[in-house]
């Protein structure tokens, strides 16, 4: 019998015509700390290309093209642009690229593919950064319902295989908590998470309390702290997708998690308006929308025989303002939004999930006929007692005199108790608890 191996010098021989014996040079002729101009590669580079040049001691760095003139170009160095000098050689590098590797998983790594934690990385084969998505008439519809681990996300708020979905929160109300409980506990078979403009102190953190050791086990995390240049940050939801996509294309079900499309837009606001943008769509730059649409249609179902990116974009809001530009921005291009609150958070409710405010636009299809009855239920109990709630709380209600009230009075408490349950084994076993509270049968 033959045997076949696999040939271990395949990633290198990958990187090899990437390497290039003769490159044109271009000369540093202004510099300014958010990036330099050159002159002499206008016509031999792309928009959205880096650039290599050695500093004084000879050590190599990056730049990442941002505006094309006829004569010149403009440059974001991913590194200080301290210590450079006008004259200065620069070359092209081509398109920015990663080589992620099974291997990878469990480890933490930077938007360039280097460890920010102990021992070397092994490359794989070098995957483009701004991948395009998958054609649109040969993706597949949304798969089957997934186990999140979370009682109310399996019953009200279900989330199924290349679903898209948005985690609008303000700071302090657990969403760092609850994206580290989906990484543990939601069905997939491998989880890449982007953290972008974390403070360094929080990555190790997140990744050994929110995460733990047994997240880790089926992790890759794309760090890059709020110390990094802004197009690093910008850089690094796009370095995680390309890992995803990566998995994706072996067949396995991704779950992709970014914190936070905020601090992305931020990231990208600083690029743009030092490239020269206007920053005129609420102080963000109009390029903002096809960013972030480009960074969510590359998630979702895949073709053929390739898995599915199930993905979680968290978003920042401020006193819960839906209508912030970048909220406003990617609730259209999800498929779903989660809505925490400070006012439930702060009655230690966790997860603090407003479940009125919040929409999964997986239903119906996600769930059968009696399960959709059993959460059309739940939502009108719980907007009864959302309407009537200061009247109660007033004193002015007197039991008795309407029986929905009365029913919500009693019911929308044990339902918001039981909405906090988390490790439940199987999908049914939240709607079951569900059911039960509601005194209604439930076949599963």
């Amino acid at each position: 019998m033959t045997q076949t191996f696999e040939d271990p010098f395949a990633p290198l021989r990958a990187q090899l015509p990437l390497i290039k014996r003769s490159h044109r040079l271009g000369r540093i002729v202004r510099l300014e700390p958010s990036g330099f101009l050159v002159e002499g590669l206008s016509e031999h580079a792309r928009l959205g290309d880096e650039l290599f040049y050695e500093d004084a001691d000879g050590r190599s760095h990056r730049a990442e093209i941002v505006r094309l003139d006829r004569e010149s170009l403009w440059a974001a160095p991913y590194s200080s642009a301290e210590g450079l000098r006008i004259g200065l050689a620069v070359w092209p590098a081509g398109a920015p690229r990663i080589s992620p590797d099974t291997s990878w998983i469990g480890r933490v790594i930077d938007p360039f593919g280097a460890p920010l934690d102990s021992g070397r990385l092994r490359p794989g084969l070098p995957r483009h950064l701004r991948a395009t998505p998958p054609a649109p008439g040969q993706r597949r519809h949304l798969g089957a319902r997934l186990r999140t681990g979370y009682a109310v996300l399996d019953t009200m708020l279900p989330i199924v295989a290349g679903q898209r979905m948005g985690l609008f929160a303000g700071s302090g109300v657990g969403k760092s908590t609850l994206l580290g409980g989906l990484a543990r506990e939601m069905q997939a078979d491998v989880c890449v998470l982007a953290l972008v403009g974390e403070r360094g102190r929080e990555v190790n953190e997140f990744v050994n309390r929110a995460i733990g050791p047994a997240g880790m086990r089926r992790t890759v995390v794309v760090a890059a702290t709020s110390d990094m240049p802004a197009n690093v940050r910008r850089k690094c939801p796009f370095a995680a997708l390309a890992i995803a996509e990566y998995f994706r294309d072996q067949g396995k079900s991704v779950l992709f998690l970014c914190d936070s499309l905020t601090r992305v837009a931020e990231a990208h606001r600083e690029v743009a308006t030092a490239a020269g943008e206007a920053a005129n769509l609420r102080g963000h730059p109009a390029s903002l929308t096809p960013l972030l649409a480009s960074l969510c249609e590359r998630t979702g179902p895949g073709e053929g025989g390739t898995g599915d990116i199930t993905a979680i974009f968290s978003v920042l809001v401020a006193g819960s303002d839906m209508e912030e530009p970048v909220a406003d921005i990617v609730r259209g291009q999800l498929d779903g939004h989660v809505v925490l609150t400070r006012e439930i958070a702060e009655t230690g409710r966790f997860p603090a999930i407003d479940v009125l405010r919040s929409v999964s636009r997986s239903l119906p299809d996600a769930a059968t006929a009696e399960e959709n009855a059993i959460i059309a239920e739940a939502r009108k109990i719980l907007s009864v007692a959302d309407r009537s709630d200061l009247m109660v709380t007033s004193g002015l209600y007197d039991r008795g005199s309407n029986p929905e009230i009365d029913k919500a009075i009693v019911l929308a408490p044990r339902m918001n108790e039981l909405f906090t349950a988390k490790g439940l084994p199987r999908i049914t076993d939240g709607f079951r608890l569900l059911a039960g509270l509601l005194g209604r049968p439930y076949a599963g």
